[in-house]
């Protein structure tokens, strides 16, 4: 979502102060497509993942919630523990009805032309911008859609930024499904169900996205946006630990919660 376009009131110039506004992603679409993706690692792995609608829904299509289970869902709310409450990762982290939130809080992405305004640590992004032409046509059947005028229109071509994602209660599992689904996406980004929008949503954009390593410091993460400065020794360090001692324990007890299922 951007305003530039209706901010610059004809005026389409670079240099106008107008066309410095930048806009949105929705955490609504974004939190689709990454739920998406999670749902899909659930399922690789031999588990099913917690429906997003209710049974009783009233559905478009008859039999579409029955079709849903069968490809490797279970009904929402099915996996509810009746001893302490818990179900499973897909459900603790996204919520569902009588009033349980979700783990995981998604925000919007919000993103700017002017590079200076970009604040990558708290989820921001670059937005690069593309200068199209369109040419209005008469709309009379016997005018043969012959054009009346040529507009200009600024749209966004491509984001370049980070998503900030924060935990209620940080679970081990919560961080290595998140890993695997961000990996996953990745590997995806054409298919059209694992684009931005694509799945149970409206858009689409294909998304290169990876992990950010969450041993980084603020200075370090803003340093893997500087397009000037490669990672320090120290960072290095940090990736191998990442790797090699954190992510393989996580995905320890990821392996134990999707088998629970």
């Amino acid at each position: 979502m951007t305003d530039r376009h209706h901010a610059s009131n004809g005026n389409y110039e670079d240099t106008d102060p107008q066309n410095q506004i930048g806009g949105i992603i929705p955490a609504f679409s974004l939190s689709g497509w990454l739920r998406h993706g999670m749902e899909k690692v659930v399922q690789e792995r031999g588990g099913t993942a917690c429906h997003p609608g209710e049974a009783n829904a009233n559905f478009r299509k008859d039999g579409v919630y029955n079709r849903d289970l069968d490809a490797g869902y279970h009904e929402k709310g099915e996996c509810l523990d009746d001893d302490d409450g818990t179900g499973c990762v897909i459900l603790d982290l996204f919520g569902g009805f009588e009033n349980r939130p979700g783990k995981v809080m998604r925000r919007p992405i919000k993103f700017s032309p002017v590079r200076s305004s970009v604040d990558y640590t708290r989820g921001q992004a670059e937005g690069h911008y593309r200068r199209l032409n369109r040419n209005i046509v008469s709309r009379n059947k016997q005018d043969n859609r012959e054009p009346l005028r040529n507009a200009e229109l600024d749209a966004v071509g491509n984001l370049d930024g980070s998503w900030h994602l924060s935990f209620r209660e940080t679970k081990p599992e919560f961080v290595a499904l998140l890993a695997a689904a961000i990996e996953y996406l990745d590997a995806h980004n054409t298919d059209f169900m694992h684009q931005l929008g694509g799945a149970r949503n409206f858009g689409g954009g294909i998304v290169d996205c990876e992990l950010v390593n969450p041993l980084y410091e603020e200075h370090e993460l803003r340093r893997v946006f500087n397009r000037s400065k490669d990672s320090t020794n120290k960072m290095d360090e940090k990736d191998e630990e990442w790797e090699n001692e954190y992510l393989p324990e996580f995905q320890a007890v990821l392996a134990e919660c999707v088998g629970d299922v």
